[in-house]
């Protein structure tokens, strides 16, 4: 299974270089694929002089901030392009520990379609939320599960593997969400598709240096969709054409 592990970035200077390095560590056969948006700190540097010492980097250079979704589809796109097999997302800020990479891979070999780091199945936990935090996100992973037939506890989980044969198939480079929005309507659609869907358990932990991207407007756009989709899913299920005239 040719591997192509897709890094988003956004002023990451202070965690990139450590990050490629512990993919390439624990991935050491992958393929890695900066996409960086623009990053006025340099990131994109520090990943292209980082080529020599790891091998197999490579950095997609864009002009301004256009969000994670947007930076997914243009990941995928380059991979698939280049012919890989499986797609890994991966945060570059150390909330998604390098370490899961085997074991998510592993799944994905198994024969899953996609293979979420699940925070919410048995083994996996959040050590530094708060409770409320930890209830929001619970909530909404509910919420959206019930909404939209998911049977996934973690549909928006940000570590994952697609296999590139799915991507293709569920046209990804229509999903216009961002942020938790993007993730869920990812899932919805290889659910529709009938992937097969597995969750591995993570460890889940806040970034310890930079900012954090995600704002409430994400989690609001979020929360908006799962509704919409929700109510269209239910009106298709309800409403069925009247037979032709005879």
């Amino acid at each position: 299974m040719k591997v192509l592990v897709v890094v988003p970035t956004y002023n990451e200077s202070m965690n990139i270089e450590a990050m490629l390095k512990a993919v390439r560590r624990h991935v050491p056969q992958a393929a890695i694929l900066v996409v960086d948006d623009g990053s006025p700190d340099g990131t994109a540097d520090i990943a292209e002089a980082l080529e020599p010492l790891l091998g197999s980097i490579h950095v997609l250079r864009r002009t301004e901030k256009s969000g994670l979704g947007s930076a997914y589809r243009a990941g995928f796109e380059w991979g698939l392009r280049e012919g890989f097999d499986a797609f890994v997302e991966i945060d570059a800020d150390f909330s998604h520990d390098p370490a899961a990479l085997p074991e998510l891979l592993a799944a994905a070999e198994a024969g899953a379609d996609v293979v979420i780091g699940s925070r919410y199945v048995p083994g996996g936990h959040i050590p530094d939320w708060s409770w409320h935090r930890k209830l929001l996100s619970r909530s909404g992973n509910r919420y959206a599960s019930m909404m939209l037939g998911l049977k996934v506890a973690d549909s928006t989980a940000g570590y994952r593997v697609y296999r590139g044969s799915l991507l293709e198939s569920i046209d990804y480079t229509t999903v216009q969400a961002d942020g938790y929005g993007f993730q869920i309507e990812m899932t919805y659609r290889s659910r529709r598709a009938g992937a097969l869907i597995a969750e591995v358990p993570i460890s889940f932990v806040d970034r310890e240096l930079g900012q954090s991207k995600m704002s409430s407007n994400i989690i609001v756009e979020a929360l908006w969709l799962v509704t919409v989709w929700g109510a269209e899913r239910m009106i298709g299920r309800a409403w069925h054409p009247p037979a032709p005239a005879a």
